[in-house]
């Protein structure tokens, strides 16, 4: 196979795999609420926040008062944790209040910021590029991933750090899924299969895997609105809350939090203007 196959091979793969996430419509149909919610206070960021590889990856390459581009920013955790040394944060997300949380955060630090609103594919040539772009918790909404992982390249100078799951986001839910609707649900794609995407386009990318103790801490969330979140993901009435908590308790808590750091060094081949 030669390597323009394989590299459309791996993506077709893994635009297919993120597809068989799709809820079933006999299901969707009787949700009463929108289950692909990301609600803020999930994303707010702490005064203080934890290392991690990511974090260190992003640092080694990045300099004195430095320029940081996060991609999916939410409240701005990847960004915010590189302050300092950087100097200057740019946050993209397509929900407003997860960059009004990050303008918030960057000004608790002092740093200069900007915000962009909307999806990277749409907005993406109004973004200067930065020496260090990090993108955390955000590849498997991604069905067509060359062209995002292109983009993030092209706006490095120095280095691009992704942090994801070892496995789909979703995959603590499954056995709640086989639970409460018996329905079994998919386990791919895997960050593996991203690393081999990447370096299939002809980068250099360096994969490290680890367990996110600090996961289930960084928003001390009430029960009920913990039990509410997965119920609403879960496409139940807030009559099945009991129901849920129990399968809760049961099965997903009990899971540790598996996260990879896939970075490599920019290509250099940057065709955006530079931040200012």
């Amino acid at each position: 196979m030669s390597e323009g196959a394989d590299l459309q091979a791996r993506a077709g793969k893994w635009r297919d795999d993120l597809a068989s996430w799709a809820i079933p419509a006999e299901i969707l149909r009787q949700a009463p609420e929108e289950p692909w919610i990301h609600p803020v206070a999930m994303f707010t960021v702490d005064d203080e926040i934890p290392d991690s590889p990511s974090h260190d990856r992003a640092r080694q390459a990045l300099p004195v008062s430095g320029s940081v581009l996060d991609v999916g920013c939410g409240g701005g955790r990847a960004a915010m944790a590189l302050v300092p040394p950087a100097g200057q944060v740019i946050g993209v997300d397509h929900q407003a209040g997860m960059l009004e949380a990050f303008a918030a955060a960057a000004d608790r630090r002092g740093v200069q910021h900007l915000e962009i609103l909307g999806n990277w594919d749409e907005v993406q040539q109004e973004v200067p590029a930065c020496d260090v772009v990090v993108c955390h918790h955000v590849v498997y909404n991604v069905a067509d991933i060359v062209p995002f992982i292109e983009a993030l390249d092209r706006h490095a100078r120095r280095r691009v750090v992704l942090e994801l799951p070892v496995t789909h986001p979703l995959t603590s839910l499954n056995p709640l899924w086989k639970r409460l609707w018996d329905l079994d649900r998919p386990t791919a794609p895997v960050a593996q299969d991203l690393c081999a995407i990447v370096e299939a386009m002809g980068l250099a990318p360096h994969l490290e895997t680890w367990v996110d103790h600090t996961w289930g801490k960084r928003v001390e969330l009430p029960a009920e609105e913990r039990v509410r979140y997965a119920r609403i993901r879960l496409c139940l009435p807030p009559e099945r809350d009991a129901d849920v908590a129990a399968a809760l308790i049961a099965e997903a808590d009990a899971q540790p939090h598996e996260v990879a750091t896939l970075w490599w060094d920019a290509s250099g081949q940057s065709g955006t203007r530079d931040a200012t």
